[in-house]
């Protein structure tokens, strides 16, 4: 992925800064949760999202135990190894062991991310050794 990609991913996830958590929705200044949040990244690089996205529960994952997250992130992006991670990709995470990944976050600097989380909304925050931990996997835009 090429450093100017890289830097507009970063640009636009940061353009959706102090967005309220709202559980499944995508509107940028209105309100979105973690993937809402890649999603609207998406929706800026490429126009129409490339599925459409079933209704989910705030607790889908713990209730259905399947990777839906992972899933799509395979599907749709490209997974490269934790330790290659650089600004503008995709970290999912687990909250525990044993639990599907279900977090999301663009990841905007060295040790930074930018996410949503209930009830804060999105915020720039530092990744520290609690999200490195539970970071399950790492995925890249496709290129333009």
């Amino acid at each position: 992925m090429s450093e100017r990609l890289r830097a507009v991913i970063v640009c636009e996830a940061r353009a959706w800064l102090a967005t309220p958590y709202c559980h499944q929705m995508s509107v940028k200044g209105v309100g979105c949760d973690c993937l809402g949040l890649v999603r609207g990244v998406w929706r800026h690089l490429y126009g129409a999202e490339p599925e459409t996205l079933a209704p989910y529960s705030p607790d889908w994952a713990e209730r259905s135990g399947r990777e839906t997250l992972l899933g799509a992130a395979e599907r749709w992006m490209i997974r490269v190894p934790r330790d290659e991670a650089q600004p503008g990709d995709v970290a999912l995470f687990r909250y525990g062991a044993g639990y599907p990944l279900k977090h999301c976050a663009i990841l905007s600097a060295s040790g930074q991310m930018l996410h949503a989380y209930s009830p804060v909304g999105v915020v720039e925050s530092a990744l520290i050794a609690w999200w490195r931990r539970r970071m399950g996997a790492v995925f890249r835009f496709p290129d333009l």
